[in-house]
This record gives structure tokens, C-alpha cells and sequence, in this order.
């Protein structure tokens, strides 16, 4: 299949829905509890404190629907950060996204992500970090086939990519930050 022909999918099967952003401390009741019945829904063991944290650490909620039902939701921002080395750094922040499962594999997640990254305006910019953080391994196994990953499977982070992650890991409010894995060890309450 082409690349045409991929994106074409993508937009068809995105068109029965409808996308709204709004920001987490301004997010009516309604918004936040359908994220709150989505992420019970994705999660056995849904932490709602580590929900609750996050929507206190991004700043936009985007939300996708179709015919009345929340079909998914992501958390994340952009914004600019002096990183080491990189001052005026423009950074996509990616947090938590939950798609109901007879909305999954349509494309929802990246669209979601997609609209939070250009809810405002960025300076002119040659080029944008994009970071996330995953609940488990097998959740970045797609990101690692990218060229530009850090860190990389057999590949340790150099001391500089070590430097940006913690400031990166600081931007999310974690405390415990592993350079070499570029884990991020919560302090269990809430989990994350």
C-alpha cells in the first residue's frame, strides 16, 4: 500500500469523529469524567491518582467522539524549554491517551496527540523534540524501530542525551530519573 493511500485511510477513518482540545484546568466535569470511565476501561488496575497528576502536569486534554460516546482521549502539550545545550528548545510532551476498544486501530491516538502538539502556537523552529512516557516496555516497542530514539536497544544514551532526559523526566515531576534506561521510577503514590 502507498503512503497516499495509508494517510487516505487514516482520514477516512477519522472523519465519522469529532475532536475538541481544552485545557486540563479549565476541562468542564463532564470531559474529565469520561476520560476518568476511559482510562477504568483501559486499565485493570486504573490508578485514578496517577490520571488525576497528570491532568495537574499537561496542559491540554484532547478528546475524540463519535455519535455522543467518547472514543478516546490524550494528554500533552508543546512547549519551549531551555534543555542543555538546546535553549529555546520546542517540546512536544506526550502523556497518557486511552481509546476505547471498538475505537482502537484507526488512527485516534496519533490524531489526538497531533492536535494537542499544535493547540498553540510555537516560535519558528527548525525542529521539535517529541518525548512520552510509556506505563510499560511493550508500549514503546514501536518507537524504537525510529532512527532518532533515544534510548536505543544495545545502544547506551550518551552523556548529553542523559543530561536533556532528566530535564525532560524533571518537566513530567518525576523525582527518580535512570540515565542509561531512561526510566522513570515513581514513588508508587500514585503509580507513574
Amino acid at each position: 500500500m502507498a503512503w497516499d493511500d495509508e494517510v487516505e485511510n487514516i482520514h477516512r477513518d477519522l472523519a465519522p469523529f469529532n475532536f475538541r482540545i481544552v485545557e486540563t484546568d479549565k476541562a468542564p466535569k463532564e470531559d474529565v469524567e469520561n476520560a476518568f470511565s476511559l482510562f477504568d476501561l483501559n486499565y485493570r488496575q486504573a490508578d485514578r491518582a496517577y490520571l488525576e497528576k497528570s491532568l495537574g502536569r499537561l496542559r491540554y486534554l484532547a478528546l475524540a467522539e463519535r455519535q455522543g460516546t467518547t472514543a478516546g482521549f490524550a494528554l500533552g502539550e508543546a512547549r519551549v524549554m531551555d534543555l542543555p545545550r538546546l535553549p529555546g528548545q520546542v517540546v512536544n510532551l506526550a502523556g497518557i491517551c486511552c481509546i476505547a476498544p471498538q475505537f482502537r486501530r484507526r488512527g485516534l491516538f496519533a490524531q489526538l496527540e497531533y492536535l494537542i502538539f499544535l493547540a498553540v502556537e510555537m516560535p519558528p523552529h527548525s525542529r521539535r523534540l517529541t518525548c512520552g512516557r510509556m506505563a510499560h516496555p511493550a508500549s514503546a516497542r514501536g518507537l524504537t524501530r525510529l532512527p532518532t530514539v533515544v534510548p536505543k536497544p544495545g545502544l547506551p544514551p550518551t552523556p548529553w542525551q542523559q543530561e536533556v532526559g532528566q530535564a525532560i523526566a524533571d518537566a513530567y515531576g518525576n523525582q527518580k530519573f535512570d540515565p542509561q534506561t531512561f526510566v522513570c521510577i515513581g514513588s508508587g503514590q500514585p503509580k507513574g
